[in-house]
């Protein structure tokens, strides 16, 4: 099968090392592309500043939509950056059937399309972080996560590490201790008026995803959970009837083959993502003192499936889904006579127990009855990792016949693809 791995495809970005620039899919809560998957949206900083990019993949030709020259703006993820100034990287998420990519720059949320022009929807308040939005699968509305700005008030020199200069203290904790809030932001897509905001107390929210057959349904997370991960991670917000429940509790009821762990609160898991039909919830992460894992939950029924991984799948990945729900990954696999490239870890470590040193893009086959993950690996991804932007972050288009990712390999990461091997 080792044979079968073929070399990835540049779709995007600097050619050469002499005059680089950084290229990057969207975030894995939302597709990159269009519909029709001829339009790949991008953020480039290509010129200095980042920006949103479109590449027209029938033509060759990128464009850029927005006039950013502010930098980076803080938010969840990009800590060591402008309060209020700048592009928001981790806010860019796309509306795929209209193609229209919403944003936040300097404090106000945007919407662009392909004719290039911006409008301003509205304004965060000034007392407010954001983090990853989600617009509804009908285009009509947009999930803004806040959080008290008070959870992100540091120092970068004196009280940040590593390549991101992340907070050194426990950003859950100081919102558990301190009170602190997060809030779901829904605002009209058209007018930009705030619809709700339904707030959520000790929350600190970055993930949020509209349920993609009933918009009234929102999922979303706590980040970085300082204790019992393994049942704090997921929600569901409805709307409807104003409540709020976990997706995963603790129980020996998991169907799949769990190898005889129970679901519990000490268990890590993350990067959850709805089925197309919004009636499945996906995840990964780990078993306390045990295997890594992929699990299913299904709202209807209660229902969970876990399947537990390797014990030498021990590389950290995200799984992200296809229409027919088949998963690609870019970590945990490895051929068993791989020896792993030795190179300094990624210091954008959160509570996972996973080293993040993955070598592979993977399609990923699952019987969730059965228990049984069929992996096919597709190409090598070379990514290093070093920071949220050099996590490949695959993505499946549309039709399912391509795979995009995110590489850093030299100085600079770009965007690549592969068609599916199966």
């Amino acid at each position: 099968m080792k044979e079968n791995v073929r070399n990835r495809v540049l779709v995007s970005g600097c050619e050469g090392e002499e005059n680089g620039y950084n290229t990057q899919l969207l975030y894995f809560t939302c597709s990159s592309l269009s519909r029709d998957d001829r339009y790949l949206f991008l953020i480039t900083d290509k010129g200095g500043s980042p920006n949103i990019c479109v590449k027209d993949l029938r033509t060759g030709d990128e464009t850029i939509l927005t006039d950013n020259r502010n930098g980076v703006m803080k938010s969840y993820v990009y800590f060591d950056c402008q309060p209020g100034t700048g592009l928001s990287k981790a806010s860019v998420c796309l509306d795929t059937d209209r193609a229209i990519a919403y944003y936040i720059r300097d404090n106000r949320i945007c919407k662009v399309g392909l004719d290039r022009e911006e409008k301003i929807l509205a304004e965060v308040p000034q007392d407010r972080v954001t983090a990853f939005t989600h617009v509804s699968q009908d285009g009509k509305l947009l999930c803004v996560p806040m959080t008290d700005a008070r959870a992100l008030d540091y120092d970068p020199e004196t009280e940040g590490s590593g390549l991101d200069r992340r907070p050194v203290y426990d950003i859950d904790g100081r919102v558990q201790e301190e009170g602190l809030s997060s809030w779901l932001c829904v605002y009209d897509t058209g007018s930009g008026k705030l619809l709700y905001e339904k707030t959520v107390p000790k929350c600190w929210i970055t993930h949020v995803q509209f349920n993609p057959v009933d918009p009234e349904i929102i999922m979303y997370n706590h980040e970085w959970s300082s204790f019992d991960c393994g049942i704090r991670r997921i929600w569901i917000y409805d709307h409807r009837k104003d409540e709020i429940r976990p997706v995963r509790t603790e129980g020996d009821d998991t169907l799949g083959d769990t190898r005889g762990y129970p679901r519990k609160r000490g268990d890590w898991v993350c990067h959850e993502m709805w089925s197309d039909d919004g009636t499945i919830v996906i995840y990964h992460g780990g078993y306390e003192n045990g295997p890594a894992i992929t699990g299913r939950y299904e709202l209807a029924s209660g229902r969970y499936w876990e399947i537990a991984l390797p014990d030498d799948y021990n590389a950290y990945g995200h799984f992200t889904m296809d229409h027919d729900m088949n998963l690609v990954c870019d970590g945990y696999f490895k051929f068993p006579e791989d020896v792993k490239i030795v190179r300094e870890n990624s210091t954008d470590n959160g509570p996972d127990p996973h080293k993040k040193d993955g070598e592979y893009i993977c399609k990923v086959i699952p019987d969730w009855d059965e228990g049984v993950l069929r992996w096919v690996p597709q190409c090598r991804h070379e990514s290093d990792w070093l920071g949220q932007d050099a996590h490949p972050h695959p993505i499946y288009s549309h039709a399912g016949d391509r795979i995009y990712f995110n590489s850093r390999s030299g100085n600079y990461v770009k965007v690549y693809s592969i068609d599916v091997l199966e």
